[in-house]
Parts: structure tokens; C-alpha cells; sequence
């Protein structure tokens, strides 16, 4: 029978009314077996059957029947393969998650042309206030002396002086420092020099600018600075330098900046992105090996019960010394040596597997050979021991 092709094998197999499962070089063994055990059971009913009639109070044999179709309901009642859980909710969900990459790849690429234009248009919006609201003045409907006296001009035409020179030496600190300063916030006798130059005031016109400033409840866009350069001071000695609070940058100074910062955001949402994409392949890659792992299982549970039933019936002839046979005699006769380490999940989970869904096979303790020794062993329904006996 080794000369059999495995189509040939199958064909025999199915005539005699067997049904196999996959033949593989695995199990190839143990349907040759299983064929040879058919041919002698064939024979040996022809030979009943042309033999002397049945002796009284003794029914006659029953005539053998065809194995009963496949069983969909696990290893309960046939030696089919279970049906294996359908991959359903893992596919759909890798179906939502890969269109929904690219739903945030597309929405990456807006959202950097959108920080881009917005970068760009802040900067001219920016001017424009600077040259309509640059300096909030409600004096006008006031009736106190000092606002209508020609000293609120002068403190005022000050802090438009100070207002520029301090958002022009931000600007330039922000867009490459060329004129090397430590810091944007400049040092108030530096900018009380500068004014005094440029206005032709007395240092007593900034030291009113500088109180204005502290006095008004409005944002005019320059910052008081003390000594520690993180608290508010409250009054005018207590100024260390000042700050504007809205740099003048030039178009290109804008445009960089506006770069740097869309390719920032950018590299971020890249790397998300990247990240969601690495678990995306990694989680297809364990659902695919998941897959392959649990139809292995299942044929392994196939070959475990098909050797632990034949070396039963080979028992009941007195063909085979015990009714038990080894667990890791199973193992030995089922996976090669080159295989086991690699196989080795595979038949813990068919031994767990067998040991929670099948009742006709029973794992026992034994001494065996002066050893303990796990074993399994048939347990045969009685139905079917009286239809063969």
C-alpha cells in the first residue's frame, strides 16, 4: 500500500466507506493504516457472510454501513475539522482603519497648506492693525486738563516711537538676529537713549511713558519687564527692559517662519500616521499567522484522534499490548524531530483543545516502563460498541 498515490489512497478510502481528512506526509501513515484495517475488516465480513448460517438465539451480523456524513458540530460526534471562527470583525476593522489612514493622510496635507496661508495672512493682518489701532486712544472724550494738553502728545508721539523700535528689534531677533542681541527684550536705558535721540524729548517724557503704560488697563502692545523677567512690576523703578508683544517680521522672515512651523505639525502628524500604519501591518500580520496557527491546530487535532481510535481497535484485536498510548508517543508519531520546536505551540493548544471539546478521548496517568506517564485513551460511545458487537 506505500506505492499509493494520495488520490489513490483517498479514492480506497472513500470506497470502503471512510471519510478522510487532508492527506499530507503527516498523516499519510496513519491512512495507510487505517486503509489496511478496512481491507481486513472487508474480508473478513465476506467471509461471515459465506460462511455457515448463524447459530439459534444469536442475531444475525449487521450488515456494515457507510460512515455517517460529516458532523458540523466539532469532535462530539465525527472526526471533521471544527468550524473555525469567522475572521469577520478582524477584516472589518482593518477595512475601517486603512480608509480611515487615509482620510487623515488626505486631511494632513490640508492642514499644512491651511497652517501655511494662515502663517502668511497673520503677518499682513498684523500690519494693518498696527497702522489702524497701533495705540488705543479714548482721551477723546474726555474733559480733564491733562488729556487735552500738549504734554498727552508728547507722551503719546513717545510711545509710537517706542512701540516701532521695540517691534522692529523683536522682529530682528526673531528672524535670524542679525544685530546679535542677547535678548528681545531690550534694556531700558538702552531704549530711553534711543528715544531721546530720535524724539528730541527729555528722559522725563519716557519715565511718563513708561507710567502711562503701567497706568493704562489696555493692551499696547509693550511689555514691562523686572529684573527676574517673569513677574509684573508695578511701578516704574522697578522696570529692567522692555518687550514688544508684536514683532515686525519682514514677507520673508513671515514665510520661513510659516514654513518651519507647517513642516513641524507636519512631521508630527507624520509620525502619527507612521505609527497607525506600523500597527495596522503588525496587526495583520498576527491575524494572518493567528489563522494559520489554528488551522494547523485543527489538523493536528485530526491525526491525534485518528491514531489514538485505530490503536484502540487494534487492541480489541489483541493487536496492541495496552488499550492507552502515550501522549508523547502521539507527538513522536505525528511531528518529525526536525519540526517539534517549530510545531510546538501547534500541539499544546491540540492537546488543550482535546482536553475541553472531546469526550471520546481521555487523558489518564499510567506507570509505564517504571515511569508516570500521561496517556490518552478511546472511550468508545456504547451505541456504537453494540452495532459492532
Amino acid at each position: 500500500m506505500a506505492e499509493l498515490t494520495d488520490a489513490e489512497l483517498r479514492k480506497e478510502l472513500l470506497e470502503l466507506g471512510y471519510q478522510p481528512g487532508p492527506i499530507t506526509a503527516t498523516t499519510r501513515k496513519v491512512y495507510i493504516k487505517k486503509l489496511g484495517c478496512l481491507r481486513a475488516e472487508v474480508a473478513a465480513a465476506r467471509r461471515r457472510g459465506c460462511g455457515a448460517p448463524p447459530s439459534p438465539g444469536r442475531s444475525p451480523a449487521r450488515p456494515q454501513q457507510a460512515s455517517p456524513p460529516p458532523q458540523r458540530s466539532g469532535f462530539s460526534l465525527g472526526r471533521d475539522t471544527p468550524r473555525q471562527q469567522p475572521a469577520g470583525k478582524a477584516k472589518g476593522f482593518e477595512r475601517f482603519l486603512s480608509q480611515f489612514l487615509l482620510l487623515a493622510t488626505l486631511l494632513l496635507l490640508l492642514l499644512f497648506l491651511g497652517i501655511l496661508l494662515a502663517k502668511m495672512s497673520s503677518g499682513w493682518l498684523d500690519r494693518r492693525e498696527e497702522s489702524f489701532h497701533l495705540l488705543p486712544v479714548d482721551c477723546d472724550e474726555k474733559t480733564d486738563k491733562f488729556c487735552q494738553s500738549k504734554q498727552r502728545e508728547l507722551v503719546l508721539s513717545m510711545l509710537q516711537e517706542l512701540y516701532t523700535y521695540l517691534s522692529i528689534q523683536a522682529g530682528n531677533f526673531e528672524c535670524g538676529n542679525p544685530e546679535q542681541l542677547r535678548s528681545k527684550c531690550i534694556w531700558v536705558s538702552e531704549a530711553r537713549e534711543h528715544l531721546v535721540n530720535i524724539t528730541g524729548g527729555s528722559p522725563q517724557r519716557f519715565e511718563d511713558a513708561l507710567l502711562w503704560i503701567l497706568n493704562s488697563n489696555k493692551d499696547l502692545g509693550i511689555r514691562l519687564r523686572g529684573r527676574d523677567l517673569v513677574g509684573e512690576v508695578s511701578r516704574v523703578e522697578e522696570v529692567f527692559c522692555l518687550e514688544s508683544a508684536h514683532p515686525q517680521m519682514g514677507l520673508g522672515c513671515r514665510f520661513r517662519r510659516a514654513v518651519v512651523t507647517a513642516i513641524t505639525t507636519l512631521f508630527l502628524f507624520f509620525w502619527g500616521l507612521l505609527s497607525l500604519w506600523g500597527i495596522l501591518l503588525l496587526l495583520r500580520y498576527r491575524w494572518r499567522k493567528r489563522e494559520e496557527e489554528e488551522q494547523a491546530m485543527y489538523e493536528m487535532v485530526k491525526s491525534i484522534i485518528a491514531v489514538v481510535q485505530d490503536h484502540y481497535k487494534e487492541w480489541e484485536r489483541n493487536l496492541e499490548r495496552y488499550p492507552y498510548v502515550g501522549i508523547y508517543h502521539v507527538r513522536d508519531s505525528l511531528i518529525p524531530p526536525q519540526s517539534r520546536k517549530k510545531m510546538k505551540r501547534v500541539w499544546e493548544r491540540a492537546v488543550d483543545f482535546l482536553a475541553s471539546n472531546e469526550s471520546r478521548i481521555q487523558t489518564e496517568s499510567h506507570r509505564v516502563g517504571g515511569e508516570d506517564m500521561l496517556v490518552w485513551r478511546w472511550t468508545q460511545p456504547s451505541y456504537l460498541s453494540d452495532s459492532e458487537h
